[in-house]
């Protein structure tokens, strides 16, 4: 099966980066476009992501409303999961799992998630080596800029956007 360029993407920062902001990223722009076409189960994927980043932040609240809706999401987007070379069945008992470590404020610890398609896991591992990535890496919990990314980024392009849409707006009333 072929899966789209920005799931690989989501999977290699998630598993050789651990740079979860960057995964809602680049996912929640591939959900944006046409061929997302809005999908839940990215929504469901993203929120993983969120969850994981508030969760080594220690932002519990955060976490665990990130994690729990992921539960929901990805449970009925079963089939989905499964068909993106997940194994669904193992993420979803991860995941709540994951939420007690999280409501008993556990030491955050990484997970991967369940790569089930030898294919998929084949197409992350080639595109970690050519970028001279390591798969499955530990956090770096001395990398200030990942763990406080939403922070310490330059938002300057988001911004400028924000205001020519603001600009564009108002030419049309």
């Amino acid at each position: 099966m072929k899966y789209p360029q920005a799931f690989i993407d989501y999977l290699i920062y998630f598993h050789s980066q651990r740079d979860f902001f960057e995964c809602h990223e680049v996912l929640e722009e591939h959900w944006k476009s046409e061929e997302g076409g809005k999908e839940k189960v990215w929504v469901g994927f993203i929120q993983v992501s969120v969850g994981l980043y508030h969760y080594r932040r220690q932002n519990y609240e955060g976490a665990k409303r990130m994690i729990t809706s992921a539960i929901r999401i990805l449970g009925q987007e079963k089939t989905k999961v499964s068909d993106l070379g997940i194994n669904s069945k193992q993420l979803l008992m991860d995941l709540p799992i994951i939420k007690k470590n999280i409501e008993n404020k556990l030491p955050y610890q990484d997970y991967n998630i369940p790569i089930e398609d030898d294919s998929l896991l084949h197409a992350c591992t080639n595109q970690c080596k050519k970028e001279n990535l390591q798969w499955c890496i530990p956090s770096d919990f001395n990398d200030r800029y990942l763990i406080n990314k939403h922070s310490l980024r330059n938002r300057e392009d988001v911004i400028n956007e924000r205001s020519r849409q603001k600009q564009l707006k108002n030419r049309k009333k």
